[in-house]
């Protein structure tokens, strides 16, 4: 099999990374990619909002099997343009794509199948979101309606947080994401993510993860992309999970068949612990970055299958494996991230710690001749196995100790509550 993945971030490194250790995969290739997807794969310098583009060079490649990585290709319709040049793709619908490209979107479908939610208002006008604001108080949580790259979020401790909250949204800082808002109840709990896997009809669940969003450790500064990430989260216990996906997971996957617009593609529904069980926080239509990569690194089982039959609607025969362990990612980032940051600078040691127990994934890079140069805002995935979380994060920073970036930071806290809860 002939496989070509979309995207360029620390995610499609992961997947092509896990993607080419199978024994079904003949060539690989990875548009346009990374300074670390050339490793293992070959990069084609196209641009993957040119469907056109895309097309045509998955067939100068003979490419069988597109993966699609990013969000914004699925809200995009990529798979649909994909699919109908003929080619196999694992990529949900522009349609049911809408799980994550409308947050409105999706809490209507919360309300028409009673799935467990924050209580929420949607406004397309800046006026009638503060009236809803000042009558419903803080804290309280403002999102812009479509994708914002994981910053679009603002989790309000005060009314007038909110309030500024609401007035960028509307004066344009997301562009066309930001011109509908939500505002949704600030739910108590822990976060946690959940991912599955379905064809629109089998559900074959995959694994549990815990993201930091927040850019500086304690989880203080503004919202990222995510500066970290460990798989599995213990938090997650199996009567949780069990509620998880009686009351969230099926009956989505239910609803949106009913609707017409069957959802076929990796599901990552974020979740609140609350006192009250298991909400869901929102959905994403795509494997999570970072926690794609703590997930590649945790999987026995051979890939690429799992995502042919997804695509081919014949996931019901299959299972999946993982390594009895624990694996933590810490994202290095360029200074100024998520706001204005430098690009160009040289990472040096990066390209030889990879071994057994870690693996440094490339989000933002680009090799020049024998230099590596941060391209992006996040900019490094260093992953590591261990047999509690504490292991792994010691060895993951361990590897982020060995490379020499002045101009990148990282978080030295992430898997920080798992920690605390083991003692350590």
């Amino acid at each position: 099999m002939r496989v070509l993945v979309i995207g360029s971030g620390g995610r499609e490194h992961a997947l092509a990374w896990k993607i080419a250790q199978s024994p079904l995969v003949d060539a690989l290739y990875v548009a346009p990619g990374n300074g670390g997807t050339e490793t293992v794969a070959t990069n084609l310098p196209i641009d993957i909002t040119d469907h056109a583009a895309v097309i045509a060079a998955a067939r100068e490649n003979a490419i069988d099997f597109v993966v699609v990585g990013p969000d914004a290709q699925v809200v995009a319709g990529l798979g649909d343009d994909v699919r109908a040049a003929g080619i196999a793709c694992f990529c949900p619908s522009r349609a049911a794509g809408q799980l994550e490209g409308s947050k409105s979107f999706t809490k209507a479908l919360c309300d028409e199948f009673d799935i467990p939610t924050a209580a929420y208002g949607r406004f397309e006008d800046e006026a009638a979101a503060l009236e809803y604001l000042y009558a419903q108080g803080a804290p309280i949580v403002i999102k812009a309606d479509g994708l914002a790259a994981g910053k679009g979020v603002v989790v309000a401790t005060s009314v007038e947080e909110a309030e500024a909250a609401i007035i960028d949204c509307f004066s344009g800082t997301f562009g066309a994401s930001g011109a509908a808002v939500v505002i949704e109840e600030f739910m108590e709990g822990e976060e946690v993510s959940l991912f599955v896997l379905t064809d629109g009809e089998a559900i074959l669940p995959l694994t549990t993860a815990q993201d930091h969003k927040r850019a500086f450790d304690g989880d203080t500064g503004p919202n990222t992309g995510g500066m970290g990430a460990y798989s599995p989260a213990p938090v997650m216990t199996e009567a949780l999970y069990r509620d998880a996906m009686a009351r969230i997971i099926e009956p989505t996957v239910r609803g949106m068949a009913q609707r017409g617009t069957p959802y076929a593609g990796v599901l990552y529904a974020g979740l609140m612990l609350t006192a009250d069980g298991p909400k869901l926080v929102e959905y994403n239509a795509r494997f999570g970055d970072p926690e794609c990569q703590v997930m590649m690194l945790r999987m026995e089982s051979d890939i690429v299958p799992l995502l042919h039959a997804v695509a081919t609607g014949s996931l019901g025969r299959h299972t999946v494996s993982w390594k009895p362990a624990y694996a933590l990612t810490v994202i290095m980032a360029a200074k100024g991230y998520p706001g204005h940051y430098e690009k160009g600078s040289e990472i040096k040691g990066a390209d030889s710690l990879d071994s057994a127990d870690l693996v440094v994934f490339h989000a933002g890079t680009k090799h020049d001749r024998a230099r590596l140069l941060a391209t992006g805002g996040r900019v490094l995935n260093v992953t590591a196995l261990g047999t509690t979380v504490k292991e792994a994060q010691d060895r993951a920073y361990r590897g982020v100790d060995a490379i020499v970036w002045p101009e990148g930071f990282c978080r030295r806290d992430i898997g920080w509550r798992e920690i605390a809860r083991e003692g350590l």
